[in-house]
């Protein structure tokens, strides 16, 4: 088994060597920018993870590695427009130093591209391969939807949000590892097993996130912390709080998300203080370990060695034992 660095090494090269048109350069600069961002390459190296589970070749599955990961990024350049996103990874992102109008374009070759690496398969399970991919992209773009719903909607649920974040965020880690498995030729059932132990490793460290972004060391954490509570994000931990305030905990959160102009410092202080005393931190570290749990329990259904899925496992850890 390769390791996870050596993993990581291989997909980076990858990223380095793949040659696109030198014009127009403003369709394909934009793209080798946010490549060079860099980032954990977590999605291609599980392609390449599943694959080498069931002794496929790890070269090979290269070229739909990097597809999954130029769209990964395409994803991440047209939600910095959504969001008005001034830095992605702490450099400007695509459409603030281009403008939104080449942000859109470049994301939607990387979109094309990322198609076209994925069919680099084995013509026995290119269509199960492409079903997983496309099924995949849709759900990617359902739950960026439902997350910009959540923006003006008063009356979202925890399990809407478990949704939400599963496909937005858990469906891409699934269906990495899936594509990875079927490239090696792995039987449905085991594919289906890794497919699910993705999808609730991914809802787990989406809650982490919400709750690092509240309680997070900021060096550490590589994003601001409270950023969430800024712009009333609806996490899980909003999202609990409101169901369970009562009282004057009630009214001070009601406060600080209606208004219009206040001290963002004071602002994330006092919701801070309001999720402590309610409770909601331990609440998500709960949910967080039930998916945790989840994942691994699908894990262990799947028919390899136990040496061979431990990789995986220490993957899942160290993905959700961040500094906070």
């Amino acid at each position: 088994m390769y390791s996870i660095a050596q993993l990581q090494d291989l997909v980076n090269k990858q990223v380095a060597e793949k040659e696109y048109p030198a014009q127009p350069s403003e369709l394909y600069e934009p793209i080798r920018y946010i490549l060079g961002l860099g980032g954990k390459r977590m999605r291609p190296v599980l392609l390449l993870m599943a694959c080498d589970l069931f002794e496929g070749s790890v070269i090979s599955a290269l070229p739909p590695a990097l597809g999954i990961e130029l769209f990964h990024n395409s994803t991440l350049m047209h939600d910095d427009i959504m969001d008005n996103a001034p830095l992605r990874r702490g450099k400007e992102t695509v459409h603030s130093k281009w403008n939104p109008n080449v942000a859109i374009l470049s994301g939607d070759v990387m979109l094309v591209e990322s198609f076209r690496l994925l069919t680099h398969v084995p013509q026995a399970v290119l269509k199960k391969v492409t079903d997983v991919f496309t099924g995949t992209a849709l759900g990617v773009c359902e739950g960026q939807q439902m997350d910009m719903n959540f923006e003006t909607s008063e009356g979202v649920t925890i399990a809407e949000y478990i949704e939400m974040i599963r496909l937005k965020t858990a469906v891409l880690l699934a269906g990495s590892l899936k594509i990875g498995a079927l490239i090696a030729n792995a039987g449905d059932e085991d594919a289906d097993n890794l497919y699910r132990f993705g999808e609730s490793l991914g809802v787990a460290f989406q809650l982490q996130d919400d709750i690092l972004d509240v309680y997070g060391d900021p060096d550490k954490f590589g994003k601001q912390v409270g950023g969430d509570i800024l712009s009333n994000k609806k996490t899980y931990l909003l999202i609990k709080a409101m169901d369970i305030a009562e009282g004057l905990d009630e009214e001070e959160l009601q406060y600080w998300l209606n208004a219009e102009e206040s001290d963002p410092a004071a602002k994330v202080r006092s919701i801070t203080d309001i999720y402590t005393r309610l409770g909601v931190r331990q609440l998500a570290e709960e949910e967080m370990n039930h998916y945790a749990e989840k994942a691994l329990s699908f894990l262990a259904r799947v028919t390899a060695p136990d040496d061979k899925k431990q990789l995986f496992k220490d993957f899942a850890e160290k993905l959700l034992v961040r500094e906070n």
